[in-house]
């Protein structure tokens, strides 16, 4: 530990003990750690929406429906409830108490290819309808000036032109439309029809509507697209040009539309100002209170750590943070009897019977026997804005790293049993597709289509055309085996 990372935890922790009510609504210490060649894509949270506590029906909104549509495993918090285990969701679950963690160099560790960062696509600027290269295109807050925009510069016009230049700087959709063939343009229609339903309805579009559950398991559930590629449309005469942030465009649809299930751990509030203690400031109601420090520990070890596979954290905390891949975490310790960081796992065990300073007294679990303060710090992958620069690599991305202060409980094994957060700010669920999983349209999951069968240089094959149609007229997305092709050719 650097002194001045020891210097920062003792701050805090001096600032948790002097008043924890306070200290419990402060933001985590956050700071970005890579920041990339790019530029951030649009706040998905201004300080305007927080206010609303729009970040929490948001949260909401999205965890329902992913529920109840069963893309999420909802079914998987005694100290930990049934839906807040950690072997519920990792890949590979072998460590279960600090000392085995130790022991095998777990206390740090960073995955050995980042997922890649990508825009959330915002429906107010229709989602893959957007043309991000097209210096004209309006970038309105008002879903219908750029809509309007779009309907006053029809994509077919543009195309009939010749004009190379300005077909390159369609939108992702609009080039999947023009590839397959479809004269109907129906895949870029059905991302207008994303925000009209809500503009009609309420006079306005959310700015943090879009699709980074798509984007966020894409990032690494799929190779990086590296390259531009140009490929010939179904017409065998046109040539497109996909450029990374189009292909990632398209894998991010794929995987916010028809992603397979996936687990899932955490609580569901829906209370965006839920009660709490009035001596310690902590969440009272169960669900509020979110994943248990000890699942999330438990998680980002044996995930990240042992699996070597990101994971999806969801902690609607700031405008930044919304759903998003994990890169890498590195942990120390603090002693949560004194408030001080120290540098072993015995200098920060302290046992519950000796505790007698513990403001998280009443809420321990009765079979624990020991607390150890952790504070770690997550690296994770955030958005950027799209762009035609190719190639595409970790040095495009962008990383933002958070620090949450957290105890651990431990039964008399050593094993990890539950916790209390420090902060009321923190991961609120976690989740990930299972390892080799594939995001399937329903047609392409009936029967099976192989993307090498699209060869390099041709148009794609005869019964695609028609396939594509119907996928994007009604799943809503391109065909996995174009997305997976086209990635293919980028690499």
């Amino acid at each position: 530990m650097s002194k001045e990372l020891h210097d920062q935890i003792n701050a805090e922790l001096k600032a948790f003990q002097e008043d924890p009510v306070a200290f419990m609504q402060r933001r985590p210490a956050k700071f970005e750690e890579m920041p990339g060649s790019g530029s951030y894509a649009q706040p998905v949270f201004n300080q305007a929406a927080l206010d609303r506590h729009d970040d929490v029906a948001a949260r909401d909104m999205f965890r329902k429906q992913a529920v109840d549509s069963g893309q999420l495993d909802g079914s998987a918090r005694a100290v930990f409830l049934d839906n807040d285990r950690a072997d519920q969701l990792t890949d590979t679950f072998s460590h279960s108490g600090l000392m085995s963690m130790e022991a095998n160099g777990l206390m740090s560790a960073r995955l050995a290819e980042s997922p890649w960062s990508d825009d959330y696509w915002g429906i107010y600027l229709g989602v893959l309808g957007k043309r991000y290269a097209d210096s004209s295109f309006p970038r309105s807050l008002d879903w219908k000036v750029n809509f309007d925009y779009i309907q006053s510069n029809p994509a077919a016009t543009i195309l009939a032109s010749g004009n190379q230049n300005a077909v390159n700087k369609l939108s992702p959709s609009e080039k999947y439309d023009i590839l397959v063939g479809d004269k109907q343009f129906s895949l870029t229609k059905q991302m207008w029809e994303e925000g009209r339903g809500y503009y009609e309805r309420n006079g306005s579009v959310e700015t943090w509507m879009g699709i980074c559950h798509g984007w966020s398991p894409a990032a690494y559930m799929l190779p990086r697209p590296v390259n531009s590629v140009t490929v010939l449309a179904a017409d065998g005469q046109t040539k497109l040009t996909f450029y990374p942030s189009d292909i990632k465009a398209l894998a991010s649809l794929l995987w916010a539309k028809v992603a397979p299930r996936a687990k899932f751990i955490g609580g569901r509030c829906n209370d965006s100002a839920p009660q709490t203690d009035p001596q310690t400031g902590r969440i009272l109601a169960q669900n509020c209170f979110d994943t248990n420090p000890g699942t999330w520990h438990l998680a980002i070890v044996n995930q990240i750590g042992v699996s070597q596979r990101s994971m999806v954290m969801d902690a609607t905390y700031d405008y930044q943070v919304w759903n998003q891949p994990v890169l890498a975490y590195s942990y120390s310790y603090f002693n949560p009897a004194t408030g001080s960081a120290v540098g072993s796992l015995a200098q920060a065990t302290v046992a519950k019977a000796s505790f007698s300073n513990d403001k998280f007294a009443a809420y321990r679990g009765t079979q624990t026997a020991s607390i150890v303060g952790i504070a770690m710090e997550v690296e994770y992958v955030v958005e950027t804005l799209p762009t035609q620069n190719f190639p595409d690599g970790p040095q495009r991305d962008r990383t933002n790293k958070v620090r949450y202060l957290y105890d651990l409980e431990l039964d008399f094994s050593g094993r990890i049993i539950g916790g209390e957060w420090y902060q009321n700010a923190h991961p609120d669920f976690l989740w990930t597709p299972a390892k080799g999983a594939r995001a399937l349209p329903p047609w392409e999951a009936r029967s099976p289509i192989n993307p090498a069968d699209w060869l390099n240089g041709q148009p794609i094959p005869g019964t695609w055309p028609q396939i594509a149609a119907i996928t994007s007229e009604y799943s809503k997305t391109p065909m996995a085996a174009i997305v997976e092709r086209l990635i293919q050719l980028a690499r």
